[in-house]
């Protein structure tokens, strides 16, 4: 009998020590693509029709799967990893257990958090440009129109002294600096419209640098980041399909319906500098007395979204003025300060600059949109400064605005100045504006991902 019971618990041993390295095998691979929980992304589990869009990196974090391709481990990266590992657990530490108000204000979804964030980001976040490309395709792009944000950004990385670094092993994230907009104002034929000029430009570019560095290669493009504020700016990576499905794509075409993903991606704050300059943007003086419900005033054969409105309200209530074009005598900037709300409909794509115009204005932005991820929502409370009406609501837009309370209005106003600095542009930039708004979306995206387990 014992000799019965000790070949049974001899054949149990040979089991488990079978079983566990598997085990651990399947472990070590499910871990191997880790999301930070950050306390402004959502923690429940993605659905299947977006799960399939995240690359798993087990064939380059797995060590196994290194030393069977005569891959060593690259120290320079593990150097990067751990300094990540530490900034998660240091945000972690600010969400449950700090008191300090550093960042007051109901503008944030957690103060604390960003707080750290942003500080940690200063302290160690960096930036490698490529060099490669030259003007006006690469490093360069227009200032002056609705697409100045992917300008100023460009403009602004190239002279960064706090984040861009010239040592691409210590760098957090790899910069392709191909402007969208310069691609198709230079290269598009505007009667032949063929695309084909914008693929080959990033298909080549990409080429060049995967070719010239291992950085690309090693992460299969996760840790490189491409920033376009034009319509056309997620088509433009779709040639190349790790740009489209892993890199961080800084968009202001923001749409999730357009496979958007919201934990690689950042949106980018759409602002129309009609004249280029960056002075006097927000309103010197305070609010006119508000005589007007809401506002808009913009082209109607633009999206389906705007032909909503304008059909039910153009010239159908006093309190709501919508126009096509404003009439003579009427001041657009007056108007909205005059305004209590300023309608921000969408155009052909789900951007719209009339959201950080809204909030230079100090007037309340109500977001009329569909499947549009707004600009730094992972930090900011949007529901604290902004009213956002879905399209199946707008015959009833009117009673929805009235609806609001006297004093949650003035508390929303008061949100829409202490927001505006994370819209404004400054040269050279300041703590917390706009430029350091969009580092520190790229920054979180970074944190969302393990290159080595």
């Amino acid at each position: 009998m014992r000799k019965h019971y000790a070949s049974l618990f001899l054949l149990a041993v040979i089991a488990v020590a079978v079983a566990y390295p598997i085990f651990l095998s399947k472990v070590s691979k499910e871990l191997s693509w880790l999301h930070f929980r950050s306390p402004w992304t959502r923690t429940s589990p993605l659905p299947a029709s977006e799960a399939k869009e995240f690359i798993h990196l087990e064939r380059i974090s797995d060590d196994e799967s290194i030393t069977r391709r005569g891959k060593t481990r690259d120290e320079s990266m593990e150097m990067v990893e751990a300094g990540l590992a530490r900034a998660r657990a240091s945000i972690r530490d600010a969400m449950l257990n700090s008191n300090a108000d550093y960042l007051e204000g109901d503008i944030y979804r957690n103060r604390h958090a960003f707080h750290r964030s942003y500080m940690l980001m200063e302290k160690m976040f960096k930036v490698f440009v490529y060099e490669e490309g030259e003007p006006p395709l690469f490093h360069y792009g227009s200032c002056k129109d609705i697409y100045s944000t992917e300008g100023l950004f460009l403009s602004l990385m190239e002279q960064d002294m706090t984040y861009r670094t010239w040592d691409p092993n210590e760098a957090h994230v790899y910069f392709l600096p191909f402007s969208v907009v310069m691609i198709l104002k230079h290269l598009f034929d505007p009667v032949i419209r063929s695309k084909a000029v914008m693929e080959r430009t990033v298909v080549d570019y990409v080429r060049i640098i995967s070719n010239k560095y291992p950085y690309w290669n090693r992460s299969i493009g996760v840790d490189h980041f491409m920033l376009s504020c034009h319509d056309w700016g997620p088509r433009a990576t779709c040639y190349v399909k790790e740009l489209y499905y892993n890199s961080i794509r800084v968009l202001c075409n923001a749409n999730i319906s357009e496979y958007f993903n919201p934990k690689k991606d950042a949106s980018l704050p759409e602002i129309n500098l009609r004249t280029g300059k960056i002075t006097n943007l927000t309103t010197s003086s305070p609010p006119l007395n508000w005589s007007i419900l809401a506002f808009f005033a913009g082209n109607l054969y633009h999206g389906k979204i705007r032909a909503i409105l304008f059909k039910h309200w153009e010239g159908k209530d006093k309190d709501i003025q919508i126009y096509g074009t404003l009439p003579q005598g009427l001041s657009y900037a007056e108007m909205m300060k005059s305004s209590k709300f300023c309608l921000c409909p969408s155009g052909h794509e789900v951007a719209s600059p009339r959201i950080v115009e809204s909030i230079y204005a100090e007037c309340v932005p109500v977001i009329l949109s569909k499947n549009y991820v707004l600009p730094f929502s992972d930090v900011l409370n949007w529901d604290s400064f902004s009213v956002e009406v879905p399209m199946s609501e707008m015959a009833n837009l009117k009673n929805i605005l009235m609806g609001i309370s006297e004093e949650k209005y003035t508390r929303m106003v008061k949100n829409v100045k202490e927001v505006q600095r994370h819209f404004l542009v400054n040269d050279p930039p300041k703590r917390y504006d706009v430029f350091n708004m969009i580092i520190h979306s790229i920054w979180l995206r970074r944190l969302n991902i393990r290159i080595y387990s």
